[in-house]
C-alpha cells in the first residue's frame, strides 16, 4: 500500500484515503462511484490507480448520443470472411472509467448493470466473460445537472462505494501550484503485479470475521432504511 501510494502521488496529491478505498474495492470484487466537482483530477486519480497496479485501463467518456453497443462492443460484418465477427467494447479491460455517467441516457447506463454484477456481457445473444480483477470506476459531476439522467436506484446499488472529492486544504493546494509535473501519469510505474492482486483477492475469502462485527453490520443497514421503510 505504502508504494501503491507513493507511485500515485507523482500525479495527484492529497488522496491518500481515497487511493485505499479504491484499493479496498478492487480486492473486494466491488465497483467504485467517484463525486466531485470539476477539475478535481478524477480522471487523473483513476488513470494513475490502474498503471500503478499494471492493470489494462479504458475509458469511456459518457455523452446523451452514446449507444450501449458502443459500451459492450457488436457484431461486425467481415467482408473477408463473409461473416459476422465480435468487435468488443472498451469495457473488456480490467479497470474501465466511466466518465461522467450520468450524461448518458437510461438504457446506456443500464448496459453497465451486466457487467458490473456477473462480469460478463452479451453480444449477438453471446455471453463474453470480462477480465479479472474487473472494476468500474464511475464518475459524475454533482453540479451542472441539466440534461442528464441521475442514476437509479437499482444502478447505485451495485457500487460498493460511493467517493466524495472535495476541494484540497491549502497545504495541499500549495503542493499542487508548485508541482509543475502533477497530472502526468506517464511518470508512474507498475509496483502492485496483476499477481499481487489476484492473491490478494482469494487471500480476502479466509479473512475471519467475528459474529458480534457481522451483527452490528446488519443492525446498521437495518437502522438506516428503517426511516424508509416506515414512510
Amino acid at each position: 500500500m505504502d508504494k501503491l501510494l507513493k507511485e500515485v502521488s507523482k500525479s495527484v496529491i492529497g488522496y491518500e484515503h481515497e487511493v485505499k478505498l479504491l484499493f479496498a474495492c478492487l480486492i473486494a470484487s466491488g465497483h467504485a462511484l467517484i463525486e466531485g466537482y470539476p477539475g478535481l483530477a478524477k480522471t487523473t486519480l483513476v488513470k494513475a490507480f490502474a498503471k500503478a497496479l499494471g492493470l489494462s485501463f479504458s475509458r469511456i467518456q459518457f455523452t446523451p448520443d452514446l449507444l450501449p453497443s458502443d459500451i459492450t462492443g457488436s457484431l461486425i460484418f467481415n467482408p473477408k470472411i463473409g461473416d459476422f465477427e465480435v468487435r468488443f467494447g472498451p469495457i473488456f479491460a480490467n479497470i474501465v472509467l466511466a466518465d461522467e455517467v450520468n450524461r448518458a441516457p437510461p438504457k446506456v447506463q443500464s448496459a453497465l448493470l451486466e457487467a458490473m454484477q456477473e462480469g460478463q456481457v452479451t453480444i449477438g445473444g453471446k455471453s463474453y466473460e470480462l477480465p479479472k480483477p474487473f472494476m468500474i470506476i464511475a464518475t459524475q459531476n454533482p453540479i451542472e445537472l441539466e440534461g442528464t439522467y441521475p442514476l437509479p436506484e437499482a444502478q447505485l446499488d451495485r457500487f460498493m462505494i460511493r467517493i466524495r472529492l472535495g476541494y484540497p486544504s491549502e497545504d495541499i493546494e500549495l503542493k499542487i501550484a508548485e508541482n509543475i509535473d502533477l497530472g502526468n501519469v506517464n511518470s508512474i510505474n507498475t509496483v502492485v503485479s496483476k499477481e499481487e492482486v489476484d492473491l490478494l483477492r482469494s487471500l480476502m475469502h479466509s479473512v475471519y470475521v467475528d459474529q458480534s462485527i457481522t451483527r452490528y453490520i446488519v443492525n446498521l443497514i437495518r437502522l438506516r432504511g428503517m426511516p424508509a421503510m416506515l414512510s
